[in-house]
């Protein structure tokens, strides 16, 4: 009998240990591919599909026979990223710190207090991002996933009529969730990539990412397992922005740290899991009446800067 390694596997159900009943868990979980099988954690895929680890084992490896996995030269990097898009925020001097707008294939993450003006950016965003993209959009839907039930759709009206836009056909292309617990949000998530291919979604909110982890686990004994599930969280939002070519953008709650006694105590929450995966991260501030001063804290390729926007009634400008 050839060795498994010379195996050529048609279909997931083709591989070692996995049926047609595992095979569907996998498709709905987002591992449809040989190439995200391949990558996965043994742990993660026999919790995800109900397998014994020693099975999702013998079918990574398979899976690993039916594809190429390991380096690559940067110009093929470069060449991919020039697939690259950005959506328009509204305003010239956010746009600019961004380096053009938030962009796709990245999270982009705004962190700050209380009516700060992260909703309104997720909102503006997901009306832009419906834009052609001469117009600074993606010309593509939206899947919003609401975790504070902060979602208002007559804040989208308001904001499509001032852009000009028909509001029916904006609110028909945002495909909203409202998460009810972590477990819930991590599911949406992993389900996402059908409805991003077949509703053509260009931009996926989460609003706020922390906040039912922060619900939910509480005090220090639980912290080391609130951040192992919210590092797979992100890690699963950053595959889906890479895969589908598509902009991440997440807001994140804080809390006053009491060790810094001088500066700003403002700290995101998160640690350093969610600090490390976000690409582009922004702390944002309210200024004098409807002003925001926005931070680009941390980026693998932008400098840091400021930027000063106002939030009206007619959305994001300078």
């Amino acid at each position: 009998m050839a060795d498994d390694k010379k195996k050529y596997y048609k279909d997931l159900e083709d591989l070692p240990g996995i049926g047609e009943v595992t095979a569907e868990k996998l498709r709905a979980a987002g591992y449809g591919e040989f190439s995200a099988l391949a990558a996965a954690a043994p742990h993660d895929l026999a919790e995800t599909a109900g397998m014994g680890v020693e099975s999702a084992k013998k079918a990574i490896e398979a899976a690993k026979t039916m594809v190429e996995i390991g380096f690559e030269s940067a110009d093929v990097v470069l060449e991919r990223r020039k697939n690259i898009a950005k959506i328009k925020t509204g305003s010239d001097a956010l746009d600019e710190l961004l380096g053009g707008g938030v962009e796709t294939m990245a999270i982009t993450e705004m962190y700050g207090k209380f009516s700060s003006g992260k909703s309104q950016l997720g909102f503006q965003l997901t009306v832009n991002a419906q834009k052609s993209p001469e117009e600074g959009g993606l010309g593509g839907g939206v899947l919003f996933i609401d975790t504070e039930a902060t979602f208002r759709p007559e804040r989208i009206v308001q904001l499509a009529e001032a852009q000009g836009m028909d509001p029916q056909q904006v609110l028909k292309n945002i495909h909203i969730a409202r998460a009810e617990n972590t477990d819930h949000q991590i599911i949406l998530a992993e389900r996402a990539g059908e409805l991003i291919e077949n509703h053509n979604i260009k931009l996926i909110v989460v609003d706020s990412l922390t906040s039912q982890f922060r619900a939910e686990y509480l005090g220090r004994g639980a912290l080391g397992e609130r951040q192992q599930k919210l590092n797979k969280h992100v890690h699963m939002l950053q595959k889906l922005a890479e895969k589908y070519n598509v902009a991440v953008y997440i807001t994140n709650q804080v809390m006053d740290n009491p060790g810094i006694l001088f500066g700003d105590p403002t700290t995101p929450i998160g640690g350093h899991i969610l600090a490390h995966s976000s690409t582009y991260r922004l702390y944002v501030r309210k200024s004098k009446e409807d002003k925001r001063i926005a931070r680009l804290v941390d980026s693998p390729n932008l400098p840091e800067g400021e930027a000063v926007f106002r939030v009206t009634p007619k959305g994001l400008t300078d």
